[in-house]
């Protein structure tokens, strides 16, 4: 009975700190993600002619990361295509992962796994997803 009695004020106190301190909980009504949604946000990630202010708002904190994506996108200029091919999507609140194949000028790499987080902008590429594409890209954060 202790053990019941203590969880429910835990469970309330944690809620309280994460309203009062500006943290944003997952939703159960944010709508999981298509996959075509993901690869989009990819594809205009990726594409050198979309100036990196205007991807900044693709990415978790992206406007603290123009000048990897301004990088990005010069090294991207005389490259070629770049394409995904998104599967296997599973969200969770907030957060969606998915299975990413990635296709070059060199090959394909199958089954990377990337994240995105559904904010005030939509599904965003998650930081880390975005830095790892950065990285790619000779941009790295």
């Amino acid at each position: 009975m202790l053990a019941r009695s203590v969880r429910l004020p835990l469970a309330v106190a944690a809620v309280a700190v994460a309203l009062t301190s500006g943290a944003s909980l997952a939703t159960a009504d944010t709508p999981a993600p298509a996959a075509e949604e993901l690869q989009s946000t990819l594809t205009r990630f990726t594409d050198p002619s979309i100036p990196a202010a205007d991807k900044a708002n693709l990415m978790v904190n992206g406007g603290a990361r123009t000048a990897n994506i301004d990088k990005m996108n010069q090294g991207l200029a005389n490259y070629g295509t770049i394409g995904w091919t998104v599967s296997g999507v599973q969200a969770d609140g907030d957060n969606a992962n998915a299975s990413v194949a990635i296709s070059s000028p060199h090959g394909t790499m199958p089954g990377v796994p990337m994240t995105w987080q559904h904010t005030d902008a939509g599904w965003q590429l998650s930081e880390n997803t975005a830095c790892t594409i950065l990285a790619m890209g000779k941009a790295p954060c």
